[in-house]
């Protein structure tokens, strides 16, 4: 039987309560980093969220996990529509901005950025992105602590590049490089998102 690396050991032991184990474990899944974007009634608003997951191929579904008070949520309850901006390895900036809850709310949380608007959702599309997408809300479920919002996209752009990530809590400028090899000789498009 294998053991861990003693650095995965010894935070283990240091740590003793076994939900809080299985925290800082979850932590160590990498995902890209986003700032969902959405227009409700001419005014703005964004926020950074780095749980954002591809659900469905067909259609093509997307679930964002949001705190329930957020006013992002609740924008979007009433417009039921979008935008999910991927961030790039160069937009720390952005990806903390629009984490700041101390940020003016509005168009001036966009004023110092470059961005467009989205003709399917009208919510900014900021400049720089590794890619947009356009969604329209299908369903809203409390998952624990938080709010699941699942989202057809309806729409989208891509751009060459890397991917900002957030990775053991915080974020990191990733350099991508592909494998070689595909994910499983064998997997169907079934079993790969």
């Amino acid at each position: 039987m294998s053991r861990p690396p003693a650095r995965f050991a010894d935070r283990t032991a240091d740590v003793g309560d076994a939900a809080q184990v299985a925290r800082m474990a979850l932590r160590h899944v990498a995902s890209g980093v986003t700032v969902l974007t959405v227009n409700r009634d001419g005014v703005p608003h964004g926020t950074t969220a780095s749980a954002v997951v591809a659900v469905s191929r067909d259609p093509l579904i997307l679930g964002v996990c949001l705190h329930p008070s957020s006013s992002f949520g609740s924008m979007v309850r009433r417009t039921g529509k979008f935008s999910v901006n991927v961030l790039s390895s160069g937009q720390t900036a952005v990806a903390r901005h629009f984490a700041d809850p101390g940020r003016p709310s509005g168009h001036a949380q966009f004023d110092r950025l470059e961005w467009s608007t989205d003709t399917m959702s009208g919510a900014p599309l900021l400049t720089g992105s590794l890619a947009h997408l356009s969604c329209r809300t299908v369903a809203r479920h409390r998952v624990g602590d938080h709010d699941l919002l699942i989202a057809e996209v309806t729409g989208g752009t891509h751009h060459t590049g890397s991917p900002m990530l957030s990775f053991a809590g915080r974020l990191h400028e990733a350099d991508i490089t592909p494998s070689p090899l595909p994910l499983s000789p064998t997997a169907t498009r079934s079993e790969v998102s």
